[in-house]
C-alpha cells in the first residue's frame, strides 16, 4: 500500500509541475495599436472627400457606420479616404468611419453641417412656430430652375386624362412652363392635334411642415389644375398616400377643394375624405392655398381660412395614416379626365394658363 501511495503522489507532482509552470511570453498575442490622423473631421454641407492617415501594428480594414459616408482604403495601406455625401437637410449630423484590425477597432467622428436656411425677406410671412426651409419665388431665369423636374408623356395618368405632358417645351418648340414677371405660367395648348401641358415636381421631399402657394387658376371646361403632394418612396396608389392641397375643375369654376387619399379612404370605394368651397375670383385673381401637415393631422387653408381637416386616428395603421414619410410637391394642369372632363371639353378655352406666384415650404422650428 505504501508503494501505491508513493506512485500516486509522484503522478500528482508531475501533473502539478506541468500545469503550473511558467509560460513563454512570446506565445501570447500582441496587442494591436491603431492611430488615425486627424482623429475627428468637420465637413461643410456639400459633398467632399477627406483623407486620413493610419498607423497600425497589424493588417487593417476600414468601413463606415453611416450611410452618407463611404470609405476606401489606399493601396499603400497607409491611409483611407472618406467620401461624405451632400447633406440636403437643414440639420447637422454625426457619423463614424471605423478602422479594424483583428478584434481592435478605432473610430473617427465625422460631423457635417446642414444646408443653410434660405434667407427670409420682409415680404415673406412665416407661420408661427415654423421656419422657412425652401421656396421658389420665380424671380430668376425664363423657365423653372433645377429645383424642379418634369414628368412627361400621355396615357391618361390613371384618370383618362387627354393631355400629353412635356419637359418645358413642346416638340415644335413652344414653351409651356415660363418664368417671367415674378411668376411661373403653365400653359395648356393644342398644337398639331395634340393637347400639351406641364406636370412638375420638387426635387426635395419633406416629412411634415407648412406648404404654401399663391395661385391663379385657369378658365375653361376641361381644365383641371392642381397643387398637391406624393410620397418620395412611392410603390402603390392609394396605399402610400396622396395629399391634394388644391384642385379645381373648369366646369365648376371657382369651387376649390382639398382631399387626402390612402388605402382606407379614396373615391373609388366611396370613402374619400375631401372638402370643397366656393371662392369668388379663383380664376381671376391670385389666392393663397396652404397645407399644415403634422404627425397628428392634415389641414388645408384658403387665404388663411381652414378648408379641410383630417386627423390621425392614432392607431398606427398604415391603411389610414401613411402620412409619416417624405412627400414632394407637385404642380400640374390636366385636360379632361374622369373628373376634369366629366361634363365634356371646350377647346375654345385653349390655350389656358395656370399662374403660380410662389411656392414655399416651412418646417417646425
Amino acid at each position: 500500500m505504501k508503494g501505491f501511495h508513493y506512485i500516486i503522489s509522484a503522478l500528482l507532482l508531475v501533473a502539478s509541475c506541468s500545469c503550473g509552470g511558467s509560460s513563454d511570453s512570446s506565445d501570447q498575442p500582441q496587442a494591436v495599436t491603431i492611430s488615425i490622423s486627424p482623429g475627428t473631421y468637420s465637413a461643410e454641407y456639400e459633398k467632399e472627400e477627406a483623407t486620413f492617415t493610419v498607423e497600425c501594428s497589424g493588417e487593417w480594414s476600414v468601413y463606415s457606420e453611416s450611410s452618407w459616408i463611404t470609405t476606401s482604403k489606399a493601396r499603400d495601406a497607409k491611409s483611407f479616404t472618406a467620401t461624405i455625401a451632400a447633406n440636403t437637410t437643414y440639420d447637422s449630423r454625426t457619423g463614424y468611419a471605423v478602422v479594424k484590425s483583428g478584434v481592435t477597432t478605432k473610430k473617427v467622428e465625422v460631423t457635417q453641417a446642414g444646408t443653410p436656411l434660405p434667407e427670409v425677406d420682409d415680404s415673406i410671412t412665416v407661420p408661427a412656430g415654423y421656419k422657412l426651409v425652401w421656396h421658389d419665388e420665380f424671380n430668376e431665369g425664363t423657365e423653372p430652375s433645377s429645383d424642379w423636374y418634369y414628368e412627361t408623356g400621355g396615357g391618361g395618368w390613371g384618370n383618362n386624362e387627354q393631355q400629353t405632358y412635356v419637359k418645358c417645351y413642346t416638340p415644335s418648340g413652344e414653351q409651356l412652363a415660363t418664368v417671367a414677371d415674378g411668376k411661373l405660367t403653365i400653359k395648356l395648348a393644342k398644337i398639331d392635334g395634340t393637347v400639351y401641358s406641364i406636370r412638375m415636381n420638387t426635387n426635395q421631399s419633406w416629412t411634415y411642415g407648412y406648404f404654401e402657394a399663391r395661385l391663379k387658376l385657369p378658365k375653361g371646361k376641361g381644365t383641371w389644375p392642381a397643387f398637391w403632394m406624393m410620397p418620395k418612396n412611392y410603390t402603390s396608389w392609394p396605399d402610400d398616400g396622396e395629399i391634394d392641397i388644391m384642385e379645381e375643375v373648369g366646369y365648376n369654376p371657382n369651387y376649390v377643394s382639398s382631399s387626402i387619399h390612402c388605402k382606407a379612404y379614396y373615391h373609388s370605394i366611396n370613402t374619400q375624405k375631401t372638402a370643397e368651397r366656393y371662392l369668388a375670383g379663383a380664376q381671376d385673381d391670385f389666392h393663397v392655398y396652404a397645407c399644415e401637415w403634422t404627425k397628428d393631422y392634415i389641414r388645408t387653408f384658403v387665404d388663411g381660412e381652414e378648408l379641410f381637416y383630417f386627423a390621425n386616428d392614432g392607431k398606427n395603421d398604415y391603411t389610414t395614416w401613411p402620412f409619416k414619410n417624405p412627400f414632394y410637391l407637385k404642380l400640374n394642369l390636366a385636360w379632361g379626365g374622369d373628373w376634369g372632363g366629366a361634363q365634356g371639353l371646350d377647346e375654345s378655352c385653349l390655350p389656358a394658363t395656370y399662374e403660380i406666384d410662389y411656392v414655399r415650404v416651412f418646417q417646425p422650428e
